[in-house]
């Protein structure tokens, strides 16, 4: 009995990979073996880079309130611990939005825990 070959589900993944390789630069684009290392290597990236904005986008996020905390003689570390004292649940990313384009509003919520 002759094998059997699924050829249309293994063109269909080699389709897939190609896709996904569009805009590629040589032969990443368009070499079958060079394509797949190239998107598996990709998505690993994407995959990490995922996690890491967020520790990245915190870190930014700290360093504007302390960039704000600053002007008003406060660290950032005696800021936010004042903050959970006085009960004021704002997070990181609203705190240095408020720092950064509303400077009135991060002095209110200075003035209220001193």
């Amino acid at each position: 009995m002759p094998r059997s070959v699924n050829h249309v589900a293994s063109r269909a993944k080699r389709k897939r990979t190609l896709k996904l390789a569009k805009g590629y630069f040589g032969r990443g684009k368009n070499v079958w073996t060079v394509a797949k290392n190239k998107i598996e290597k990709g998505l690993g990236y994407a995959y990490r880079d995922r996690k890491a904005r967020k520790r990245d986008f915190r870190a930014l996020w700290i360093q504007r309130i302390n960039a704000g905390a600053r002007q008003f003689g406060l660290s950032y570390s005696e800021l936010m611990g004042k903050l959970g004292k006085a009960g004021i649940d704002l997070n990181r990313k609203v705190l240095a939005d408020l720092a950064m384009n509303h400077p009135q509003a991060f002095e209110a919520v200075v003035k209220k825990i001193q």
